[in-house]
């Protein structure tokens, strides 16, 4: 069988799974959608974003990958950029601002089939906007992070995507980006110093959760 075929039986069952996760999101207050297609993803996300809206993001690789940072900026939305800062303190300074945006951006580092989500930070600036602050929360992932149940999804959190973020910040030091591999670790640049379980959003529709049938991020 072919990388092609083998794809395309995968986006198939996601066609199936992806609709039943979007209503067990809704079972726990999440606004949530489906697509197949990247673009009209794109597209409902900034439908959801009032024009007077400043938006800012996490370090999404998602985010990244579907060109929603240049499109904010092309359709005129004021926006605030971290990597636009000139010095770590003013770094700090608008990722401090960001949390009072209007829209927040971020992925998930898993979802689980009963609609809970599970992300892990370092710092811990993009949980604490995904848990309080930002008007609204808009989380768009690729099916590729959604597991069967939510000890499947910290599991996936901290083995998978803990160990990729421990090597994208140049001077991080966390084991697992050496070694692959989570060692539970205690070291002061530990890329899962904080993991969130969001099982309920509340107030009911401040999580928005956009999932695409496609592998996205990590």
């Amino acid at each position: 069988m072919t990388n092609s075929a083998t794809g395309d039986l995968i986006r198939t069952r996601n066609s199936k799974l992806g609709p039943k996760v979007v209503e067990a999101l809704k079972a726990r207050h999440f606004d949530a959608w489906f697509f197949e297609d990247e673009g009209e993803a794109v597209e409902r996300l900034f439908s959801l974003i009032p024009r007077e809206d400043v938006i800012s993001w996490g370090g999404a690789m998602t985010v990244d990958e579907l060109g929603i940072k240049e499109l904010a900026r092309e359709r005129g939305y004021r926006v605030i950029d971290r990597n636009t800062a000139p010095t770590p303190e003013d770094r700090a300074q608008l990722m401090r601002q960001a949390l009072l945006c209007g829209t927040f951006l971020m992925s998930s580092n898993a979802v689980s089939e009963d609609g809970h989500l599970v992300n892990i930070d370092g710092i811990g600036n993009r949980l604490a906007a995904l848990l309080y602050g930002p008007r609204q929360v808009i989380v768009i992932a690729g099916m590729n992070k959604v597991v069967k149940t939510l000890e499947d999804a910290v599991e996936r959190a901290r083995t998978i995507a803990a160990p990729i973020n421990a090597t994208r910040f140049p001077g991080m030091t966390a084991p697992c980006g050496a070694t692959g591999a989570c060692g539970d670790c205690k070291s002061p640049d530990s890329a899962c110093s904080h993991i969130v379980i969001t099982r309920l959003c509340r107030p009911a529709g401040r999580i928005k959760v956009i999932l695409i049938n496609r592998d996205l991020g990590f």
